[in-house]
């Protein structure tokens, strides 16, 4: 094997095994920024050691021994430490600087599902801005270098280092501890935790900035963490909703981009690029969630409605009253003006243009819609449909200026071309001409 071969090995291993080596070396020591530091000193030996002795038979176990031992040492000094304080009256024992007797076992334990559920509670704690968890998440639970992960939100590497740093010292600073929440703040902060994963999801499906669409590695990352909460929360209803909503909507990213790397939108896909395998698994994914909790949550019904793009064998076969109705719902849950925007579209979809634009007409006032592009992007295509080319090209316009993606700006600046002259395309609408547009909003395609 040569050096280059033992290092994508290597790379591989820790992406697998990090986040349950980190997890056992936090429930040992209480503390997620040395538990990370250990295990980062056991992938340094790996890098050192595994290219002139070989990768081991068990390479999981050999990065939780090497970390282990470090973190055995690293108590055993603090004891010692603890010890020669002993005439100033600190007692550090009683706050945990001994050793457990069982210290090694601990590392081992059989609980390591629920340490990695602890981590992911711990990183995506409420104490940390949604950046921060973001951020730590991936780095911890997704075994991304700090390079990866600002590769990946197109920052530079040093805003990465710094918001892991923060993260780590605002949870040691707030003693946020290593364990499951109670009972009665599950919930809550389950929502953080799947709020966090699909926030992930989302800027690999579409991407807010940069030269591409899409970034399906992170889409990978998300499903790969949703995936491991589903095994560790398999009674959570919600927990499955998001899977099947991430299934479903991935089963898409091959159809969503052209050859050249332009934008393809929900309507214009070519199905037979869809995935099969991954609708199966998120068709499978809701009828789990459907049959644990009624009604719907939030998740679960966006599933829903994924669900109904996915069983339409083409465009013309998808059920937009359905959809429609289903938004209804959603709304009611979430009082969400992206929301209210989606089902705008979907009305459009069902009883034409106008009933669309009449709601999202209601929304351009929103304050938390300030400054999203798909609000005048969705209007410009109501009031294309509608003939009236010359305000579709100057929502066109206005979209193309306020988003941050390279070919998400190109497509919507095409649109405005598309309109013409304002003078030309009234004219061609009153002589009925088409005004219909085969290319949905980028909206309904996040359904």
């Amino acid at each position: 094997m040569t050096a280059s071969d033992t290092r994508r090995a290597i790379d591989a291993v820790w992406r697998i095994e990090s986040a349950r080596l980190i997890a056992g070396l936090a429930r040992f020591l209480h503390d997620v920024g040395l538990a990370e530091e250990f295990a980062q000193d056991a992938l340094v030996a790996a890098l050192e050691q595994w290219p002139a002795e070989g990768i081991p038979r068990n390479p999981g176990a050999w990065l939780m021994t090497t970390a282990k031992r470090r973190a055995i040492d690293h108590l055993r000094r603090r004891e010692r430490n603890a010890r020669n304080l002993e005439e100033l009256g600190r007692d550090l024992d009683s706050g945990g600087g001994a050793i457990a007797p069982d210290a090694a076992a601990g590392l081992d334990g059989e609980d390591i599902q629920d340490d990695i559920l602890r981590l992911l509670f711990v990183a995506c704690h409420p104490v940390l801005s949604a950046d921060a968890r973001v951020a730590l998440t991936l780095r911890l639970l997704g075994g991304l270098t700090t390079e990866e992960i600002a590769r990946a939100f197109l920052v530079p590497e040093s805003t990465i280092a710094q918001r892991i740093v923060r993260a780590k010292r605002t949870l040691t600073t707030a003693g946020v501890p290593f364990a499951i929440p109670a009972e009665a703040d599950r919930a809550e902060r389950l929502s953080s935790v799947l709020g966090v994963i699909y926030l992930v999801f989302n800027e690999g499906y579409s991407a807010t900035s940069g030269e591409h669409w899409t970034r399906p590695a992170l889409c990978e990352d998300a499903l790969r963490l949703g995936r491991m909460l589903a095994g560790l929360a398999p009674r959570d209803a919600e927990v499955h909703g998001l899977i099947a909503l991430m299934e479903i909507q991935a089963s898409r990213l091959r159809a969503r981009i052209s050859r050249s790397g332009e934008p393809v939108l929900l309507l214009d896909q070519n199905r037979a690029h869809w995935d099969q395998l991954l609708i199966r698994r998120g068709l499978a994914a809701l009828d789990e969630a459907e049959a644990l909790a009624q009604p719907r949550g939030p998740y679960t019904m966006q599933a829903a409605i994924a669900a109904c793009h996915a069983r339409a064998r083409t465009s013309e076969e998808t059920d937009w009253v359905r959809i429609a109705a289903l938004y209804q719902g959603l709304a009611l849950l979430t009082s969400s003006p992206v929301v209210e925007l989606n089902r705008a579209v979907a009305l459009s979809m069902a009883f034409g243009p106008a009933v669309g634009l009449e709601l999202a007409d209601t929304l351009v006032g929103e304050k938390a819609l300030a400054g999203y592009h798909l609000l005048p992007s969705v209007r410009g295509d109501l009031l294309h449909r509608l003939g009236r080319f010359a305000d579709a090209r100057t929502e066109f316009e206005r979209a193309a200026a306020l988003t941050g993606n390279a070919r998400e700006r190109r497509l919507l600046l095409d649109r405005a071309a598309e309109c013409g002259p304002a003078g030309d395309g009234e004219r061609a609408a009153e002589e009925g001409g088409d005004v219909s547009s085969r290319s949905a909003p980028a909206t309904i395609d996040a359904s």
